[in-house]
């Protein structure tokens, strides 16, 4: 009989799933279907994707770590993911847009993360659907004090995850399955299998999360665009990141932050230089010059360290103009 496998949030643990589905003994006519966070926080998204993409008989919703992807939206783990997948980023993430927020057949229905109970799924908010934080609100909303599975009374099954439940899944009167176990915080990884009702699960190999936020801390660092940082914001950011584990990452922090006082130190050096400049050149020669702004600045006695420092407000402002007027700056830690 062709069975129907829903696997919960499995956000990269992709060695856990190879384990669940030989647990569940997932044959090739078996309907696969993922209740979406395929990816983010874990060690191997691209072939977790690759297993859905590549497989026949295989589904996965859209949930809320995939819609960022899609969406543009980066925090830690989705710039992690970024990384992970190199070069497939940009197709993962065309194929991310395919995605449906929702699946329903004569027997069970599949939602990433909540659904308004009475609402047809095809007039249901994707925001709801995929856990979206816009939705979250809503959702608090229309249910305060409580959740929006305690409201669901229809006879079709309804399964999601988004929400950790724990290491087991949350299962209720048969109607009701939270299937997120926590797999990428090193709990569980769990599939209900229909008809039946049949729940499998594997242990994590790890807290894959917490490694990751370690393991991949310094090349996110090494991809921002410290350069175009405001001093005020460039100073926050170290402050935040510099209390790390890894001491790689902390100590690239430390020469960040010494080569931004340095360049912050090069104000006078760069006043002295536009005034000689200033001195040295016609007005039509300053007119020509990339720094021409600064040098008449100088030639009218208006720049000082206070104006300069207001007219380049960022690290790559004051590489700008240090090239313009010939001075050497130090180079930004590799």
């Amino acid at each position: 009989m062709r069975r129907t496998v829903i696997i919960g949030d499995i956000h990269g643990c992709f060695d856990e799933l190879l384990e669940l589905l030989d647990e569940v003994g997932l044959h090739p006519d078996d309907l696969l279907i993922s209740v979406g966070d395929l990816v983010d926080r874990g060690p191997a998204p691209g072939e977790v994707v690759g297993l859905f993409r590549d497989r026949p008989n295989s589904v996965a919703v859209m949930g809320n770590h995939e819609r960022k992807h899609v969406r543009g939206i980066f925090s830690y783990a989705q710039e992690i993911t970024r990384l992970q997948l190199g070069d497939r980023y940009a197709e993962t993430v065309d194929w991310m847009r395919t995605l449906p927020y929702y699946f329903e057949n004569e027997h069970v229905r599949v939602v990433h993360a909540a659904m308004v109970p009475g609402i047809p799924l095809p007039d249901q908010k994707e925001e709801i659907l995929c856990g979206a934080t816009s939705g979250e609100r809503e959702l608090t909303t229309l249910f305060p004090g409580g959740h929006w599975h305690d409201h669901y009374t229809d006879t079709k099954p309804v399964v999601f995850g988004h929400h950790v439940t724990g290491r087991r899944p949350m299962i209720r009167d048969g109607k009701v399955f939270g299937l997120d176990t926590g797999a990428c915080h090193g709990w569980n990884l769990t599939a209900l299998c229909l008809p039946g009702q049949t729940v499998h699960s594997v242990a994590a190999h790890a807290d894959h999360w917490s490694n990751a936020k370690v393991q991949w801390q310094l090349p996110v660092l090494k991809t921002k665009s410290w350069r175009g940082y405001t001093w005020p914001e460039l100073a926050e950011a170290i402050a935040r990141f510099s209390p790390s584990p890894d001491a790689a990452a902390h100590d690239w922090l430390g020469d960040l932050e010494k080569w931004a006082a340095e360049l912050r130190s090069s104000f006078p050096a760069l006043v002295t230089a536009a005034y000689r400049l200033a001195d040295e050149l016609s007005a039509d020669e300053m007119r020509r010059h990339p720094a021409a702004r600064f040098l008449f600045q100088a030639r009218n006695g208006r720049l000082d360290q206070t104006s300069l420092a207001r007219q380049c407000p960022t690290p790559a402002r004051t590489i700008d103009l240090a090239a313009a007027l010939g001075l050497p700056l130090p180079k930004p830690p590799n």
